[in-house]
């Protein structure tokens, strides 16, 4: 990407994220500018939640369920085929398969409901420090830079069009065990639009970040531990309430279990005055290979 101010890299997510039909309910996801490896889940999930949402009107997303089944590769774009299950009076659902070189790379539902009023309670947000008292993902990166394998730096040291701040820090090659609990403020570094299918979608992009991580704390591992193998294995995300991802928004993540080669993870997304808009579910491979 030649020009990388804020605004730039946000507009490139928003495009990168927007699908377009090539036919009765499929749709086309583009590829990463300058991709060479494997799609982030995140891109995927979030490309189907558009090709669902392009099938729906009147009705916004309140939840989604992924299975990833292959890993995507960023040399192609995706065709995402919609089939439309459900419409009634106050929710629809949707099922969506991503396909890449003739093989499903994912399943997706999500079901969709009209607005109304109801009964209300939520979890209240941790007391964690505000996010302009914490250094981003990136200046943190930026000082382990040495530390990081060199494939990986030049990926994990650029800019990104959402920003993310850890409240605890972590550093990759400190194997000392910690509670599988991570918080982290993040919103896109510069404004977007009013679309709020455009908001949900980002929000489902940016919810597969630093959640699979979570469950590999306790052990002193982390995705740069030699022997490790990592990948989601399936994704939920519950959207309760309309979001703004261009305003701070806290992702407070735990893990109740692992085991098998498995971590179970868990996420709440609240907004700056404390509303808890998306809770998150996740499990992922944690499997380290002998040798």
């Amino acid at each position: 990407m030649a020009e990388t101010t804020p605004a730039a890299l946000v507009a490139d997510l928003v495009d990168l994220l927007d699908v377009v039909a090539v036919d009765v309910d499929l749709f086309r996801g583009r590829r990463s500018t300058g991709g060479v490896g494997r799609v982030f889940g995140g891109q995927v999930v979030a490309q189907a939640l558009q090709a669902a949402q392009r099938t729906v009107d009147g009705r916004a997303a309140h939840s989604l369920h992924a299975y990833f089944m292959r890993p995507g590769s960023e040399a192609a774009p995706i065709d995402y085929r919609v089939a439309r299950d459900f419409d009634g009076a106050s929710f629809a659902t949707r099922r969506v398969v991503a396909w890449q070189d003739e093989r499903p790379i994912l399943t997706l539902t999500a079901s969709f409901q009209r607005d109304e009023a109801g009964f209300h309670h939520q979890s209240p947000m941790p007391d964690v420090p505000a996010p302009e008292t914490l250094r981003s993902e990136r200046a943190w990166r930026i000082e382990q830079r040495e530390t990081i394998p060199e494939r990986w730096r030049e990926p994990l040291l650029r800019e990104r069009p959402i920003e993310f701040r850890p409240v605890a820090p972590r550093r990759w090659t400190d194997p000392t065990p910690r509670e599988p609990v991570q918080h982290s403020w993040f919103r896109t570094v510069a404004p977007l639009g009013d679309d709020a299918a455009v908001h949900r979608a980002i929000l489902a992009y940016a919810s597969d970040t630093a959640l699979l991580s979570t469950a590999m704390l306790p052990h002193g591992v982390s995705w740069t531990t030699p022997g490790m193998q990592t990948a989601s294995l399936d994704h939920a995300l519950w959207l309760h309430a309309p979001v703004r991802a261009d305003e701070w928004l806290l992702y407070a993540a735990d893990s109740p279990w692992s085991g098998a080669g498995r971590g179970m993870n868990r996420g709440q997304i609240f907004t700056r005055d404390g509303r808890l808009v998306a809770s998150v579910a996740q499990e992922g491979l944690i499997r380290r290979r002998a040798g």
